[in-house]
């Protein structure tokens, strides 16, 4: 009939389309994109706080043993450095021992005399002290040590001059060590003894600095300025 609805027999009606299934697992967690970008600024922000902590010892690394200014430098710089020996064998002048570990953490500047300490170790004592004292605000990121090379007995100063290297805010800190181990650790120049010498010793317990024993004071404290400022934040003030 004209106009029928019908189907041809045999025919199949078509299938309406199926919704879109969008099923909860086949979406990504917001919460877990949240905690992933956490996770991701966190990391940046514990780089950038580490390589802040080691832009000062880079610099002065680079400045002395990249750069090189060995022109500038009046003292000697000693490359590579040399650590100490974590096993060196310190005494105070009471027999007590001190580890070595616990010269770490200040820069040190070190006179080598003997406990009998002439003419010449006075000097050296007296130019330890005015040198600290002309960095001015900066003196006290600087420690000075007496070691004294040992060859048998325990040492004794004089009383005068142990008065004079236990004033309070200008103390020398005194250590024995027997002559050999110290002598494998710091060396001087050829054709002279340990005693000629002031030796730089930085906060890592590395030895990287030798000048002379009586030296320009002004020379060797431009030499010391130039190592505090590029070392700036990471010794310890006091100790």
């Amino acid at each position: 009939m004209s106009g029928s609805n019908t189907s041809a027999p045999g025919s199949v009606a078509p299938s309406s389309p199926e919704p879109l299934s969008f099923a909860v697992h086949s979406l990504p967690d917001p919460r877990a994109l949240g905690s992933s970008a956490q996770q991701r600024a966190g990391r940046w922000k514990m780089l950038l706080l580490l390589a802040l902590c080691a832009a000062p010892v880079v610099a002065s690394y680079f400045t002395f043993y990249v750069v090189k200014p060995r022109g500038t430098a009046y003292g000697e710089l000693i490359t590579p450095t040399v650590e100490i020996p974590a096993d060196l064998p310190l005494t105070d002048l009471q027999g007590r021992a001190v580890q070595a570990e616990s010269l770490k953490g200040q820069w040190l500047l070190v006179a080598v005399q003997p406990a009998a300490c002439g003419a010449a170790c006075e000097r050296q004592l007296y130019v330890q002290r005015q040198l600290r004292e002309m960095l001015g605000k900066e003196r006290g990121r600087v420690d000075k040590l007496w070691l004294i090379p040992q060859d048998a007995a325990p040492a004794a100063l004089r009383p005068e001059l142990l008065a004079a290297v236990s004033q309070q805010g200008i103390e020398v800190q005194v250590l024995q060590v027997p002559r050999a181990q110290l002598e494998a650790w710091l060396k001087p120049a050829p054709g002279h003894a340990l005693a000629d010498h002031f030796y730089v010793v930085d906060p890592m317990g590395r030895w990287m600095l030798r000048a002379p024993g009586d030296p320009d004071p002004k020379k060797f404290k431009a030499d010391l300025d130039k190592l505090l400022r590029a070392s700036a934040g990471w010794d310890k003030a006091g100790r």
